[in-house]
């Protein structure tokens, strides 16, 4: 991705979503109704990262709207949170058609928007919502039934996966474990800070230090 560095400089959730502007950057932006950029507390502890927008987002513009976000809504007030304190974010900001899985060269292209979302909103926890995002987050081939529920940790940060709501909507059996997968949530967001954890003001000030560092180049994306 030949922005990547653009990218990397937006300093704001609004200066990125003005970046991406009306992506053109792809072959889905043929075939979306709207981009789905995310949506959310921009200083959210707790971030969610799903695989992309399905039919009721692509229409409305914003993620997890329809039965999965109605799901989605009882899911967090189960654990005493409500949407405006979270953020919730897709690997890919335009829907698929026919929902498919994202091709490689679409993921090329989103990769970097959704690591610049998780830099500026910095979040203490990600939920990995489903297999797709849970394999993209974590990098593994490992599925979400053995992975679901779990802690793991990538650059400082806790990773959860979690069934997506949506998974439950075709399998009742799934929502149970969806309610304890958040009941999980909640026990790591109520963890006490570990020796080893990376605060925000310390994410940031790596941040910073990297940016003054950085030499002209080509720029790799990284994961989050």
């Amino acid at each position: 991705m030949m922005d990547h560095p653009r990218v990397q400089a937006c300093e704001t959730l609004e200066e990125l979503r003005s970046y991406i502007g009306d992506c053109q950057r792809c072959p889905l932006a043929r075939t979306r109704t709207n981009l789905v950029f995310g949506v959310g507390s921009p200083r959210a502890r707790l971030m969610f990262i799903g695989e992309a927008p399905g039919r009721n987002e692509d229409l409305q513009g914003e993620p997890f709207v329809g039965a999965a976000g109605k799901l989605l809504d009882e899911l967090l007030a189960s654990i005493g949170l409500d949407r405006s304190e979270v953020y919730i974010a897709n690997v890919l900001k335009c829907r698929p058609p026919g929902n498919r899985d994202p091709l490689p060269e679409e993921m090329e292209q989103c990769t970097p928007f959704l690591e610049q979302q998780v830099r500026l909103v910095d979040p203490e926890v990600i939920a990995t919502l489903g297999n797709f995002a849970t394999r993209h987050v974590l990098k593994t081939q490992a599925g979400i039934t053995r992975l679901r529920g779990r802690l793991f940790r990538s650059a400082g940060r806790k990773v959860v996966p979690i069934y997506h709501p949506a998974a439950a909507l075709y399998d009742r059996t799934k929502q149970d474990v969806l309610f304890e997968d958040f009941q999980r949530l909640k026990a790591v967001l109520e963890m006490p800070a570990e020796s080893g954890d990376v605060s925000g003001a310390q994410r940031t000030e790596a941040r910073t230090r990297r940016s003054e560092s950085a030499q002209p180049g080509p720029e790799q994306p990284t994961l989050f």
